[in-house]
């Protein structure tokens, strides 16, 4: 896997028409280890958008090896790179909790490798195994199905917006603010989203399986959720409890905004760290199960060679 690094830095701008812009604790990808900083200059103009910069001036700089974030003017992983592909489901086994409150599956087995050897040839045996669970275990999709009593459940979606999708991650754990979960539009909104899977990661996945996954989780607000829609995303993913603020009350904007427009929701992801910014591309695929609206997919994202 191919190092990346960053740079921190404090900078003031200016511009050739006047006025100023500054910054502090700034953030910026580098497409490699050694760029001047003249080169950070321009990058940082490119990432911002400006136009008419007459001084760009940094303070404070540290380049430090370190996964990138997403910043424009920085090239995704070539194609043709050696593939890989990044899991990105959390394992289910008996007892997991996923969802608290929610019931735990169980796995009985229906035939035993014992009991199997009395009904095959000498030498050969099976196991045959029995899961219990609710469609909200592990890592799970949400189709139209589990709001809407009309949408289409998980045998009426098409293959072609859950495999292969272009992944936009937003990794957004530097300088996460525990005070503010909620993930809003302006967050997302320095990207041509359409048609993509729109991943967030929030790092909330290291917490999975202990009670502290249940509080304070982070979420997609309403107004995150609306813009993402008309933004005409494919899909949205996130490493959470839930896309929505389980401790605000009943209402479910998020679910409710995305599955009216078709648009798939992922929860419970884990391991997005692990993916580019940009570049990879994201495929979760239930099974075709007629009058139900939410099963485990095994998500997971590919980086190279496509």
């Amino acid at each position: 896997m191919t190092t990346e690094y960053r740079a921190h830095f404090d900078f003031t701008i200016a511009f050739a028409n006047g006025g100023g812009l500054s910054g502090e604790g700034f953030r910026l990808d580098l497409p490699r280890q050694d760029v001047t900083a003249e080169e950070l200059g321009t990058l940082l103009v490119a990432h911002l958008g400006l136009a008419l910069v007459s001084d760009v001036a940094l303070r404070d700089l540290r380049i430090v090896e370190e996964k990138h974030r997403g910043s424009r003017g920085v090239p995704a992983p070539a194609e043709g790179a050696e593939e890989r592909v990044i899991d990105l489901s959390h394992p289910i086994e008996a007892g997991m909790v996923t969802y608290p409150g929610l019931p735990v599956p169980t796995i009985v087995p229906h035939l035993t490798r014992e009991d199997s050897r009395g009904k095959y040839a000498p030498g050969t045996e099976f196991a045959m195994d029995v899961i219990t669970m609710i469609g909200n275990t592990g890592t799970y999709l949400d189709a139209p199905f589990h709001r809407y009593a009309d949408g289409s459940d998980l045998a009426g979606l098409d293959l072609g917006t859950l495999v292969g999708l272009r992944a936009e991650v937003f990794h957004l754990q530097d300088g996460w603010d525990a005070d503010r979960r909620g993930i809003e539009a302006v967050t997302l909104a320095d990207r041509e989203l359409q048609g993509a899977a729109v991943l967030l990661d929030t790092g909330w996945s290291s917490r999975f399986g202990t009670p502290e996954y249940a509080h304070g989780a982070p979420f997609l607000t309403e107004g995150g959720a609306r813009f993402l829609v008309d933004a005409g995303v494919q899909l949205v993913g996130i490493d959470s409890l839930n896309i929505d603020d389980t401790e605000g009350g009943g209402d479910r904007p998020a679910h409710t905004l995305l599955l009216a427009a078709g648009i798939h929701v992922v929860e419970h992801l884990t391991n997005l760290a692990d993916v580019p910014a940009r570049g990879a591309r994201f495929t979760a695929a239930p099974p075709a199960v007629r009058g139900f609206g939410t099963f485990p997919v095994r998500a997971f994202a590919t980086v190279g060679s496509h």
